[in-house]
């Protein structure tokens, strides 16, 4: 078998790293516009919009597995392209219709249209949205562990996806304050199309990070000529799956992370409307410069300690005690520096996601002899979905008890603001961290083990 020993460089690894860019920016958005979008500029009671967001999570209990089941099937395009390459780059870009989609079907229906059919087109919307990303990005994280396979390689492609990804998550949260006006649904309809504008150019430049090299087309080709199909061992990677302590340990604490992350970040809109009376942009910002002056560090712990796994669980104690300060009464420079401390902590977490899930997937492949990642990237994508009907479940029911309906701006409504910005993530971060230690049996001598295995196999 044909072999590419040369190491990616670091053009490929900033290429591979504007998909993260992409991915955080479409999430982001998403996350932080969808809820209120039909609550406040729709018109759907915030109960309503908890309820499809819960069915949308429920639908990636479905969704997201079986995408990573069917997306591992030999294609056509397998023998030239890839297994991976023709998913990640036509969902990316139908991915981004569907965005555009779940902004856009309230303003055709008009404001005439009746609480039900709106609840239908946001299922349809979201439902689709899902898929489509669900289809490129699982496909996507999967190349991570075949591409860069060295300790040193995947620490510094780590690097520099989270670097490119935190802009991603700027993008996010900043792009839509420049569109969006409250009273205007239709400004959230344009800050969809320039998304999938600023998308389009993204994807071109993700095209040479995920192009696949002839060597791990082969080793694809070869494990398919050697194995069963995936689609008689999907039931049997569902078992192994939920059996394996490490992928459960991984998975729960991304879990928590994601509840928290997207508990504490769609809560600053009220903080900046209902407790500050400004803009977040500046907060927001300090979040971004944390994340970028934290990164250089944990990239050099992650470099220097070949310890994925307990970095991350250290970066997760770190955001959960980040969260405190902004439990209490903070001025506006208070926030703004509480948020770049977080930042740092959060920019350690989410560069140490990739190496550690590689870890995770090098001990399967291990003991089992074949890279089908796609079915575990699928799980973690479900559990990542599933923290958005967290969130929103929490907002529902603090705002319920709080009366944030009727005074937005009383004190026990400003309580449950703080509260599910900082006191509900700190929580989950906590319990995500127990669990971790608990369950997590990956050490650096073992993981090392588990790579010189796979490079002796040509895994």
């Amino acid at each position: 078998m044909k072999k590419n020993s040369a190491a990616p460089g670091i053009g490929i690894m900033a290429s591979f790293g504007t998909g993260r860019f992409l991915a955080e920016a479409l999430t982001g958005a998403f996350g932080t516009l969808v809820f209120k979008y039909y609550e406040t500029e729709v018109g759907m009671s915030g109960w309503l919009v908890a309820l499809a967001v819960i069915l949308y999570s429920i639908w990636n209990a479905v969704n997201d597995p079986l995408i990573g089941w069917f997306t591992a099937r030999p294609t056509p395009l397998a023998a030239r392209l890839g297994r991976r390459f023709p998913w990640i780059l036509s969902c990316s870009l139908l991915s981004l219709g569907a965005f555009i989609l779940v902004f856009a079907f309230p303003v055709w229906a008009g404001p005439s249209a009746s609480i039900g059919l709106l609840f239908a087109l946001l299922l349809v919307s979201i439902f689709l949205f899902d898929a489509l990303y669900s289809a490129w990005e699982l496909n996507y994280q999967s190349v991570f562990p075949d591409r860069f396979r060295g300790t040193g390689e995947r620490a510094r492609a780590a690097g520099i996806g989270t670097a490119v990804g935190t802009v991603g998550i700027a993008a996010g949260f900043v792009v839509p304050t420049l569109f969006v006006r409250y009273g205007d649904a239709s400004s959230y309809l344009a800050n969809g199309l320039w998304f999938a504008v600023g998308g389009v150019v993204v994807v071109a430049l993700l095209v040479p990070g995920i192009r696949e090299t002839r060597a791990m087309i082969d080793r694809y080709l070869a494990e398919r000529r050697n194995g069963a199909p995936p689609e008689d061992r999907f039931f049997t990677q569902l078992r192994g799956a939920l059996a394996n302590r490490d992928f459960l340990a991984f998975i729960l604490l991304y879990f928590f992370y994601q509840a928290a992350m997207l508990s504490m970040t769609a809560s600053v809109h009220y903080v900046g409307d209902y407790i500050l009376g400004r803009s977040t942009t500046l907060i927001m910002g300090a979040m971004l410069a944390g994340a970028l002056v934290g990164l250089p560090v944990w990239t050099r712990l992650a470099r220097r300690l070949a310890n994925n796994q307990g970095l991350l669980a250290a970066s997760a104690i770190a955001l959960a005690i980040a969260c405190v300060p902004m439990a209490f009464p903070l001025s506006y420079t208070g926030y703004v520096v509480s948020m770049a401390v977080w930042g740092a902590a959060f920019g350690g977490f989410w560069m140490l996601i990739a190496p550690a899930m590689a870890d995770v997937i090098d001990g399967i492949v291990a003991r089992t002899g074949r890279r089908n990642d796609g079915v575990y990237l699928g799980f973690r994508a479900f559990f990542g979905r599933l923290a958005y009907a967290v969130q929103a479940a929490a907002f529902a029911v603090v705002h319920g008890l709080t009366g944030f309906a009727a005074n937005p701006r009383s004190p026990e409504a400003i309580f449950g603001i703080r509260l599910h910005q900082a006191g509900i993530p700190a929580v989950l971060l906590l319990v995500g961290f127990v669990v971790f230690k608990a369950l997590n049996t990956i050490t650096p001598e073992s993981a090392r083990r588990n790579r010189e295995l796979l490079q002796k196999k040509g895994w």
